[in-house]
């Protein structure tokens, strides 16, 4: 290699660490191990089309032609930790005849062949990767499948959703339930179908402009607030979308300060706020809320740790924050917010008791004092729904219609002149669920004048 070469490929290691995210540096590290696009699609849940563009943008920021060369390329530059092979014993009986001395880069791209070659034999199909953990889309595997629950009279069937998806957003406005964007078996969309109580039926709204996944809605003075969320190109977005039921119209207000999805949001005293979530590489631990007198985005007091696909509902003047999954495992916290704390030098947060089983991808519902928590089992196998009695600070099960997993569907409390009622929409049980579950919190008893 010549000297102008060298400085070349050195000047090239010295920016890369800039030049390449963080996203393309998590494929080249899964590349020096051998694995192939398939794999790598497989284990960061992005489709092989999305690791092929990543490849050829890795190829042209590095100046290199191959795998192999962008192997060399990472091992040189300290990102990869490749095992050096024993050296050979000398074999002093009969002398070998010399040989010409091997160039150092032959040398390196030898090792890098050598490496490939046994991890493509001995690494199993598919690996645990760091960071999201590959739980931004749905993928089927055999066995996790949820099971019908117990009967209960609590739990109804009503008119299934038009269009089977899971990670969608759903909100209650005026007495109808919206469900928007999601996961679908044909990939990321934007439809919005809404579905009203009183006769039972479905009906489309205009799309969403902007299809996501991992997205969640709260409603603020009748107009429906998605922020974010995860599009058709595997990457989390900042743009905040607001649908006006009453015009059938969509609108942007001033998007998110970072790229979010897989965040937990509620609605309080007029203003949104939003708790942790991914940026599509990581799960983080920020807290956002949104002004719409101002139009402006302020940070919150941060997370105990980083999480996505928690819930959030607020009940008086408290936020309460649940469960969670942070790229391992599925997390059992619950945690008491209080908006009124911040910038006083107090903490806003409390811990309270922790629920009996961790849950991520699941939803929380205020209703008359207490939390009903429903969903999750990612990596725990669910027996059950719970219910938290604020003013206790306990935790009791009730039953659920689907038993192990159940999660990343939306929910709405919707009052009926019969009482209080849940409505769990869509989600994944091992295929995108089309369900209208309608759980009933309270009955109203009407008693006959004396």
């Amino acid at each position: 290699m010549a000297p102008s070469d060298t400085g070349k490929v050195e000047e090239t290691l010295a920016a890369a660490p800039t030049v390449l995210s963080d996203r393309e540096l998590e494929i080249l590290r899964l590349v020096a191990t051998g694995a192939t696009n398939q794999q790598i699609a497989h284990d960061l849940f992005i489709s092989v089309n999305t690791v092929k563009v990543h490849l050829r943008n890795i190829f042209a920021k590095l100046g290199v032609e191959s795998r192999t060369e962008a192997t060399t390329y990472a091992i040189r530059a300290g990102w990869v930790a490749m095992p050096i092979p024993p050296t050979l014993a000398e074999d002093t009986n009969t002398p070998a005849p010399a040989k010409p001395r091997i160039a150092l880069w032959q040398r390196v791209v030898f090792l890098v062949a050598a490496a490939l070659t046994a991890a493509l034999v001995l690494s199993p199909p598919s690996r645990q990767t760091a960071g999201n953990g590959g739980q931004l889309t749905d993928q089927s595997s055999a066995g996790t499948s949820g099971s019908p629950g117990a009967a209960s009279s609590r739990w109804l069937n009503k008119a299934q959703m038009p269009t089977a998806r899971s990670r969608l957003a759903v909100a209650a406005s005026g007495g109808l339930v919206y469900a928007i964007g999601g996961d679908t078996a044909d990939g990321v969309t934007g439809i919005v179908e809404v579905y009203n109580p009183a006769d039972d039926t479905w009906a489309r709204r205009a799309s969403k402009p902007r299809p996501t996944r991992n997205i969640s809605a709260a409603v603020l003075e009748g107009r429906i607030y998605v922020p974010g969320g995860y599009d058709a190109t595997d990457q989390a977005i900042s743009a905040v979308e607001v649908y006006d039921p009453s015009s059938d119209t969509w609108n942007e207000v001033h998007p998110l300060p970072e790229p979010l999805c897989a965040y937990a949001m509620t609605a309080w005293q007029g203003r949104l706020y939003l708790f942790g979530g991914s940026d599509g590489i990581r799960y983080l631990d920020h807290v956002w809320i949104y002004d719409p007198d101002t139009d402006t985005w302020g940070a919150g007091t941060a997370l105990s740790q980083p999480r996505g696909f928690a819930a959030a509902a607020a009940v008086g003047e408290r936020i309460y924050l649940v469960g969670g999954y942070d790229g391992q495992v599925e997390l059992p916290l619950c945690e008491e917010y209080r908006p009124a704390a911040e910038g006083t030098g107090e903490s806003p947060w409390t811990a309270r008791r922790s629920m009996s089983s961790p849950r991520g991808g699941l939803v929380a519902v205020p209703a008359e004092g207490y939390l009903y928590v429903m969903g999750g089992g990612w990596t725990t196998y669910l027996t059950g729904s719970e219910r938290y009695d604020i003013a206790k600070d306990l935790w009791t099960t009730f039953d659920s219609p689907l038993l192990g997993q159940w999660r990343t569907f939306g929910a709405a409390a919707v009052e009926s002149k019969d009482g209080t009622v849940v409505h769990t929409i869509g989600g994944w049980s091992d295929r995108h669920l089309s369900a209208n579950l309608v759980y009933q919190v309270f009955y109203r008893i009407y008693l006959p004048g004396l």
